[in-house]
């Protein structure tokens, strides 16, 4: 019988990869410390270093992009009061 895979989680790994970063023990210190392997350490480091930019993105540009202007919803309620006219007159026409 195979042993059970540990997952750990995101708050455990951000602990042990700034620990590491700080550099005021060895991996090897650090290993016994936390209960993990030194590859796995070095290997949380590395992405920390790699997406710790992301941490300091600006949220509000992305959200931004991602609605529409009013101007644009103007543009599609006045489009849809048209089309809502024309049906009505249709309608009356065909009864």
């Amino acid at each position: 019988m195979g042993k059970k895979r540990i997952s750990y989680t995101a708050a455990f790994k951000a602990k042990v990869a700034l620990a590491a970063l700080r550099q005021e023990k060895t991996l090897s210190q650090l290993s016994a410390q936390f209960k993990v392997h030194p590859i796995v350490i070095s290997r949380w480091k590395s992405q920390l270093l790699s997406q710790a930019e992301m941490v300091f993105q600006d949220g509000r540009a992305k959200k931004k992009s991602d609605d529409p202007s009013v101007a644009d919803l103007y543009q599609k309620i006045g489009k849809l009061e048209v089309e809502n006219d024309w049906l009505k007159k249709k309608s009356d026409e065909i009864e």
